[in-house]
């Protein structure tokens, strides 16, 4: 398995949904809000996208979590990785929150009790931790191979 991340600016938004319908890719968009850019390309994007977040005290992962939802309700969103400080410690409250279910969960970014994020994103949502260059997802771990510029952004590819 391989994963892209593209590291896009506002401005290129509209050939981002080019390439994102071409194949599939993590968005980081640089100076701007990844879910609301996104968002904002709900028309435009055919498959299935990803958002790489950056999570921390001003951006916790519950608050990743409300907008990743609402996100998946807007595009075809299969993917989400979260970086920050204590990455796979937020993946996991996201994972706990993008689901129907009651959520009573503690770790040590959050603790949660009797809390719900629905309804759920209507596809399953793959979520993973990045820490320096390894991305991790359960058992999966991918590692950093390859960095290029393309016309659209920064590609970093992970094998």
């Amino acid at each position: 398995m391989a994963l892209v991340r593209l590291d896009v600016r506002f401005e290129d938004l509209g050939a981002l949904a080019d390439v994102a319908n071409a194949s599939h890719v993590v968005v980081s968009v640089i100076d701007a809000d990844s879910i609301v850019a996104l968002s904002s390309l709900h028309d435009a994007l055919k498959s299935p996208i990803g958002v790489w977040l950056e999570v921390s005290e001003d951006y916790s992962a519950q608050m990743a979590a409300r907008d990743v939802k609402t996100l998946s309700w807007l595009v075809t969103l299969d993917t989400v990785v979260v970086s920050g400080p204590h990455a796979d410690a937020s993946a996991r409250v996201l994972r706990a929150l993008l689901t129907n279910d009651e959520v009573n969960f503690t770790n040590s970014v959050a603790t949660i009790v009797g809390a719900y994020n629905r309804p759920a994103p209507p596809r399953p949502v793959t979520v993973w931790s990045v820490d320096g260059a390894v991305l991790r997802q359960g058992d999966e771990v991918l590692e950093e191979t390859s960095k290029e510029t393309t016309e659209v952004g920064e590609a970093t590819t992970y094998r």
